[in-house]
Protein backbone atom coordinates (compact mmCIF):
# COMPACT_ATOMS: atom_id res chain seq x y z
CA UNK A 1 0.00 0.00 0.00
CA UNK A 2 1.26 3.42 -0.89
CA UNK A 3 0.74 5.83 2.03
CA UNK A 4 0.90 9.58 1.68
CA UNK A 5 -0.95 12.70 2.65
CA UNK A 6 -2.67 15.08 0.29
CA UNK A 7 -0.23 17.92 -0.39
CA UNK A 8 -0.46 21.42 -1.75
CA UNK A 9 0.90 20.29 -5.09
CA UNK A 10 -2.36 18.42 -5.72
CA UNK A 11 -4.25 21.66 -5.29
CA UNK A 12 -2.12 23.97 -7.40
CA UNK A 13 -2.44 22.38 -10.84
CA UNK A 14 -3.15 24.77 -13.67
CA UNK A 15 -6.87 25.03 -14.37
CA UNK A 16 -6.24 24.48 -18.06
CA UNK A 17 -4.91 20.98 -17.40
CA UNK A 18 -8.46 19.63 -17.20
CA UNK A 19 -9.53 21.19 -20.47
CA UNK A 20 -8.73 19.87 -23.90
CA UNK A 21 -10.00 23.04 -25.59
CA UNK A 22 -8.50 26.44 -24.64
CA UNK A 23 -11.77 28.28 -25.38
CA UNK A 24 -14.69 25.82 -25.17
CA UNK A 25 -18.16 27.13 -25.86
CA UNK A 26 -20.36 27.66 -22.80
CA UNK A 27 -22.69 24.98 -21.49
CA UNK A 28 -26.21 26.43 -21.63
CA UNK A 29 -28.77 26.08 -18.85
CA UNK A 30 -31.01 24.06 -21.18
CA UNK A 31 -28.14 21.69 -21.95
CA UNK A 32 -27.29 21.45 -18.26
CA UNK A 33 -30.82 20.34 -17.39
CA UNK A 34 -30.91 17.89 -20.29
CA UNK A 35 -27.48 16.37 -19.65
CA UNK A 36 -28.24 15.66 -15.99
CA UNK A 37 -30.53 12.89 -17.22
CA UNK A 38 -27.77 11.19 -19.24
CA UNK A 39 -27.05 7.79 -17.70
CA UNK A 40 -24.19 5.31 -17.90
CA UNK A 41 -25.64 1.83 -17.37
CA UNK A 42 -22.37 0.08 -16.54
CA UNK A 43 -19.61 2.28 -15.14
CA UNK A 44 -17.13 -0.60 -15.34
CA UNK A 45 -17.45 -1.24 -19.06
CA UNK A 46 -18.91 1.85 -20.76
CA UNK A 47 -16.32 4.53 -21.32
CA UNK A 48 -17.72 6.32 -24.40
CA UNK A 49 -21.49 6.75 -24.72
CA UNK A 50 -23.40 8.89 -27.25
CA UNK A 51 -26.64 10.75 -26.55
CA UNK A 52 -29.07 12.18 -29.14
CA UNK A 53 -26.23 12.03 -31.67
CA UNK A 54 -25.22 15.42 -30.26
CA UNK A 55 -23.36 14.69 -27.01
CA UNK A 56 -20.85 12.17 -25.70
CA UNK A 57 -19.91 11.09 -22.21
CA UNK A 58 -16.24 10.10 -22.41
CA UNK A 59 -14.49 8.70 -19.32
CA UNK A 60 -12.27 11.50 -18.03
CA UNK A 61 -8.67 10.90 -19.16
CA UNK A 62 -9.46 7.15 -19.11
CA UNK A 63 -9.21 7.40 -15.32
CA UNK A 64 -10.03 4.50 -13.04
CA UNK A 65 -12.83 5.00 -10.50
CA UNK A 66 -12.06 6.29 -7.02
CA UNK A 67 -13.21 4.28 -4.02
CA UNK A 68 -13.24 6.45 -0.90
CA UNK A 69 -13.78 5.13 2.61
CA UNK A 70 -14.55 7.68 5.31
CA UNK A 71 -14.23 7.55 9.08
CA UNK A 72 -17.59 5.75 9.18
CA UNK A 73 -16.12 2.79 7.27
CA UNK A 74 -18.54 3.24 4.34
CA UNK A 75 -17.06 2.99 0.85
CA UNK A 76 -18.16 5.39 -1.90
CA UNK A 77 -17.30 5.27 -5.60
CA UNK A 78 -16.72 8.31 -7.81
CA UNK A 79 -16.45 8.18 -11.62
CA UNK A 80 -15.77 11.19 -13.86
CA UNK A 81 -16.82 11.59 -17.50
CA UNK A 82 -16.22 14.48 -19.88
CA UNK A 83 -19.39 15.92 -21.42
CA UNK A 84 -18.53 16.61 -25.05
CA UNK A 85 -20.67 18.44 -27.63
CA UNK A 86 -20.12 16.54 -30.88
CA UNK A 87 -20.31 19.73 -32.95
CA UNK A 88 -16.69 20.79 -32.85
CA UNK A 89 -15.98 18.13 -30.18
CA UNK A 90 -16.08 20.80 -27.48
CA UNK A 91 -15.72 19.74 -23.84
CA UNK A 92 -18.45 21.66 -22.03
CA UNK A 93 -18.57 19.98 -18.63
CA UNK A 94 -17.66 17.05 -16.42
CA UNK A 95 -20.25 14.50 -15.28
CA UNK A 96 -19.79 13.10 -11.79
CA UNK A 97 -21.28 9.72 -10.85
CA UNK A 98 -21.23 9.03 -7.10
CA UNK A 99 -22.27 5.55 -5.97
CA UNK A 100 -22.90 4.66 -2.32
CA UNK A 101 -22.14 1.42 -0.51
CA UNK A 102 -25.79 0.43 -1.09
CA UNK A 103 -25.64 1.01 -4.83
CA UNK A 104 -27.57 4.30 -4.77
CA UNK A 105 -26.23 6.62 -7.43
CA UNK A 106 -26.09 10.41 -7.38
CA UNK A 107 -24.87 12.46 -10.29
CA UNK A 108 -23.88 16.07 -10.79
CA UNK A 109 -22.66 18.04 -13.78
CA UNK A 110 -19.68 20.35 -13.25
CA UNK A 111 -19.93 23.09 -15.93
CA UNK A 112 -16.97 24.31 -17.92
CA UNK A 113 -15.54 27.61 -16.65
CA UNK A 114 -17.12 29.52 -19.56
CA UNK A 115 -20.69 28.63 -18.49
CA UNK A 116 -23.11 31.40 -17.54
CA UNK A 117 -23.53 32.30 -13.88
CA UNK A 118 -27.05 30.84 -13.84
CA UNK A 119 -25.63 27.45 -14.81
CA UNK A 120 -23.11 27.63 -11.98
CA UNK A 121 -25.84 28.65 -9.53
CA UNK A 122 -27.83 25.57 -10.52
CA UNK A 123 -24.75 23.37 -10.10
CA UNK A 124 -24.14 24.74 -6.58
CA UNK A 125 -27.78 24.13 -5.68
CA UNK A 126 -27.55 20.56 -6.97
CA UNK A 127 -24.36 19.54 -5.15
CA UNK A 128 -25.49 21.05 -1.86
CA UNK A 129 -28.86 19.29 -2.20
CA UNK A 130 -26.97 16.00 -2.61
CA UNK A 131 -24.78 16.87 0.38
CA UNK A 132 -27.89 17.15 2.55
CA UNK A 133 -28.92 13.61 1.57
CA UNK A 134 -25.44 12.09 1.43
CA UNK A 135 -23.22 13.46 4.25
CA UNK A 136 -19.73 14.59 3.20
CA UNK A 137 -20.55 14.31 -0.51
CA UNK A 138 -18.97 17.72 -1.19
CA UNK A 139 -15.88 16.86 0.90
CA UNK A 140 -15.26 13.61 -1.00
CA UNK A 141 -15.98 15.32 -4.31
CA UNK A 142 -13.55 18.10 -3.39
CA UNK A 143 -10.83 15.53 -2.78
CA UNK A 144 -11.29 13.95 -6.21
CA UNK A 145 -11.56 17.28 -8.03
CA UNK A 146 -8.46 18.60 -6.28
CA UNK A 147 -6.56 15.66 -7.75
CA UNK A 148 -8.12 15.62 -11.18
CA UNK A 149 -9.55 19.00 -12.04
CA UNK A 150 -7.19 21.43 -10.27
CA UNK A 151 -7.41 23.84 -7.40
CA UNK A 152 -9.27 26.41 -9.50
CA UNK A 153 -12.21 24.08 -10.01
CA UNK A 154 -12.09 23.07 -6.36
CA UNK A 155 -12.54 26.76 -5.48
CA UNK A 156 -15.72 26.77 -7.53
CA UNK A 157 -17.28 24.47 -4.92
CA UNK A 158 -17.12 27.50 -2.60
CA UNK A 159 -19.10 29.44 -5.22
CA UNK A 160 -16.22 31.83 -5.91
CA UNK A 161 -16.98 33.73 -2.72
CA UNK A 162 -14.55 36.14 -1.13
CA UNK A 163 -14.77 34.48 2.27
CA UNK A 164 -13.06 37.43 3.98
CA UNK A 165 -15.85 39.76 2.87
CA UNK A 166 -18.49 38.52 5.30
CA UNK A 167 -18.84 40.79 8.31
CA UNK A 168 -17.59 39.48 11.63
CA UNK A 169 -15.83 40.72 14.75
CA UNK A 170 -12.03 40.67 14.48
CA UNK A 171 -10.34 41.37 17.79
CA UNK A 172 -7.69 40.19 20.22
CA UNK A 173 -9.79 37.33 21.62
CA UNK A 174 -7.93 34.10 20.79
CA UNK A 175 -10.44 31.31 21.22
CA UNK A 176 -12.77 28.63 19.89
CA UNK A 177 -16.55 28.14 19.69
CA UNK A 178 -17.66 26.13 22.71
CA UNK A 179 -19.46 23.23 21.01
CA UNK A 180 -16.23 21.58 19.86
CA UNK A 181 -15.03 18.50 21.74
CA UNK A 182 -11.94 18.37 23.98
CA UNK A 183 -10.15 15.00 24.29
CA UNK A 184 -9.92 13.94 27.94
CA UNK A 185 -7.24 11.85 29.66
CA UNK A 186 -9.69 8.97 30.23
CA UNK A 187 -10.41 8.65 26.50
CA UNK A 188 -13.71 10.52 26.65
CA UNK A 189 -14.69 13.90 25.23
CA UNK A 190 -16.34 17.01 26.60
CA UNK A 191 -17.58 20.22 24.92
CA UNK A 192 -15.06 23.00 25.45
CA UNK A 193 -17.69 25.24 27.06
CA UNK A 194 -18.26 22.58 29.78
CA UNK A 195 -14.59 22.18 30.77
CA UNK A 196 -13.88 23.09 34.42
CA UNK A 197 -10.78 23.45 36.57
CA UNK A 198 -9.51 20.03 37.59
CA UNK A 199 -10.46 18.26 34.36
CA UNK A 200 -7.59 16.24 32.91
CA UNK A 201 -7.12 16.68 29.17
CA UNK A 202 -4.98 14.97 26.55
CA UNK A 203 -1.97 16.85 25.21
CA UNK A 204 0.48 16.06 22.41
CA UNK A 205 4.02 17.35 22.08
CA UNK A 206 3.98 18.97 18.60
CA UNK A 207 7.50 17.77 17.75
CA UNK A 208 7.82 14.33 19.38
CA UNK A 209 4.08 13.55 19.00
CA UNK A 210 4.18 11.88 22.41
CA UNK A 211 0.86 11.69 24.23
CA UNK A 212 0.65 13.38 27.62
CA UNK A 213 -1.96 14.69 30.02
CA UNK A 214 -2.48 17.96 31.84
CA UNK A 215 -4.84 19.29 34.49
CA UNK A 216 -6.99 22.25 33.55
CA UNK A 217 -6.36 25.32 35.70
CA UNK A 218 -9.17 27.38 34.24
CA UNK A 219 -11.45 28.11 31.30
CA UNK A 220 -11.23 31.50 29.59
CA UNK A 221 -14.60 32.82 28.38
CA UNK A 222 -14.98 35.86 26.13
CA UNK A 223 -18.29 37.72 25.94
CA UNK A 224 -20.76 36.83 23.22
CA UNK A 225 -20.12 38.69 19.95
CA UNK A 226 -20.52 37.95 16.26
CA UNK A 227 -16.95 36.64 16.04
CA UNK A 228 -15.21 36.05 12.74
CA UNK A 229 -14.31 32.37 12.51
CA UNK A 230 -11.93 30.37 10.36
CA UNK A 231 -13.06 26.85 9.49
CA UNK A 232 -10.47 24.32 8.36
CA UNK A 233 -11.47 21.02 6.74
CA UNK A 234 -8.45 18.73 6.95
CA UNK A 235 -7.90 15.25 5.53
CA UNK A 236 -5.42 12.41 5.58
CA UNK A 237 -5.48 10.11 2.58
CA UNK A 238 -4.10 6.61 2.20
CA UNK A 239 -4.31 5.30 -1.34
CA UNK A 240 -3.92 1.90 -2.92
CA UNK A 241 -3.83 1.82 -6.70
CA UNK A 242 -4.69 -1.36 -8.54
CA UNK A 243 -5.03 -2.13 -12.21
CA UNK A 244 -8.74 -1.38 -12.30
CA UNK A 245 -9.33 1.26 -9.62
CA UNK A 246 -7.94 3.58 -6.99
CA UNK A 247 -8.96 2.91 -3.38
CA UNK A 248 -8.64 5.77 -0.91
CA UNK A 249 -9.28 5.89 2.82
CA UNK A 250 -10.19 9.47 3.66
CA UNK A 251 -9.92 10.53 7.32
CA UNK A 252 -11.31 14.01 7.95
CA UNK A 253 -11.51 16.57 10.73
CA UNK A 254 -13.14 20.01 11.02
CA UNK A 255 -11.92 22.81 13.29
CA UNK A 256 -13.34 26.29 13.91
CA UNK A 257 -11.23 29.01 15.55
CA UNK A 258 -10.95 32.77 15.67
CA UNK A 259 -8.61 33.78 12.82
CA UNK A 260 -5.90 34.97 15.22
CA UNK A 261 -5.65 31.75 17.25
CA UNK A 262 -2.24 30.11 16.65
CA UNK A 263 -2.20 26.54 15.36
CA UNK A 264 0.90 24.28 15.35
CA UNK A 265 1.37 23.56 11.63
CA UNK A 266 4.27 21.40 10.46
CA UNK A 267 5.90 24.64 9.24
CA UNK A 268 5.57 26.21 12.71
CA UNK A 269 2.83 28.05 14.63
CA UNK A 270 0.51 30.17 12.49
CA UNK A 271 -2.74 32.06 13.17
CA UNK A 272 -5.69 30.00 11.93
CA UNK A 273 -6.58 32.72 9.43
CA UNK A 274 -3.12 32.47 7.84
CA UNK A 275 -3.04 28.68 7.50
CA UNK A 276 -3.20 27.98 3.77
CA UNK A 277 -4.88 25.22 1.80
CA UNK A 278 -2.27 22.48 1.38
CA UNK A 279 -0.54 23.07 4.74
CA UNK A 280 -0.39 20.27 7.29
CA UNK A 281 -1.43 20.09 10.94
CA UNK A 282 -1.41 17.17 13.39
CA UNK A 283 -4.72 15.37 13.96
CA UNK A 284 -5.95 12.09 15.35
CA UNK A 285 -6.46 9.57 12.56
CA UNK A 286 -9.50 7.64 13.79
CA UNK A 287 -8.61 4.71 11.52
CA UNK A 288 -5.05 4.23 12.80
CA UNK A 289 -5.53 5.85 16.25
CA UNK A 290 -2.28 7.73 15.68
CA UNK A 291 -1.60 11.46 15.51
CA UNK A 292 -0.58 12.12 11.93
CA UNK A 293 -0.23 15.08 9.58
CA UNK A 294 -3.54 16.02 7.95
CA UNK A 295 -3.68 18.40 5.00
CA UNK A 296 -5.94 21.44 4.84
CA UNK A 297 -8.30 20.71 1.95
CA UNK A 298 -10.73 23.57 2.40
CA UNK A 299 -10.67 26.86 4.30
CA UNK A 300 -13.57 29.21 4.97
CA UNK A 301 -13.86 32.43 6.93
CA UNK A 302 -17.23 33.76 8.03
CA UNK A 303 -19.17 35.47 10.80
CA UNK A 304 -20.10 32.79 13.32
CA UNK A 305 -23.13 34.50 14.84
CA UNK A 306 -23.58 35.88 18.35
CA UNK A 307 -21.83 33.51 20.76
CA UNK A 308 -19.12 33.42 23.45
CA UNK A 309 -15.76 31.86 22.60
CA UNK A 310 -13.52 29.83 24.89
CA UNK A 311 -10.00 28.65 25.61
CA UNK A 312 -8.40 26.67 28.39
CA UNK A 313 -5.22 26.97 30.42
CA UNK A 314 -3.63 23.76 31.68
CA UNK A 315 -0.99 23.08 34.32
CA UNK A 316 1.55 21.82 31.81
CA UNK A 317 2.16 21.39 28.12
CA UNK A 318 1.24 23.87 25.42
CA UNK A 319 -1.42 21.97 23.47
CA UNK A 320 -4.73 20.17 23.75
CA UNK A 321 -6.88 18.18 21.33
CA UNK A 322 -10.02 19.82 19.95
CA UNK A 323 -12.25 17.94 17.47
CA UNK A 324 -9.31 15.58 16.99
CA UNK A 325 -7.03 18.47 15.94
CA UNK A 326 -3.90 19.50 17.84
CA UNK A 327 -4.33 23.14 18.98
CA UNK A 328 -2.32 25.49 21.16
CA UNK A 329 -3.46 26.72 24.54
CA UNK A 330 -3.82 30.47 24.84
Amino acid sequence: MRNYFLTASLLLLGSGAALAQPNPRPLTLEEYQKAKAFQIKDLDTESYVKFENAYVLDRYEARKPYFITGDDGLKKRIDLYKLVAKAGMQEIGTMIFYTTENGKRYQALLPDFTADGKVWEKYFEDIHAIDKQEPNFVLKLSYVLSKELSFQQYKNLNQGKDLHAEAGHYGSDICFPGHQLVALADGGHKPLRDIVAGDRVASIHPETRQLGFAEVQGLTVHAAKNYALTRLDVVAVREQASQGSTHAHLASRVLEATPNHPLPTLAGPKPAGEVAVGEQILCLNAHTQAYEPHTVLRKQEYAGGEQPVYNLVASEGSTFILNGVLVLQK
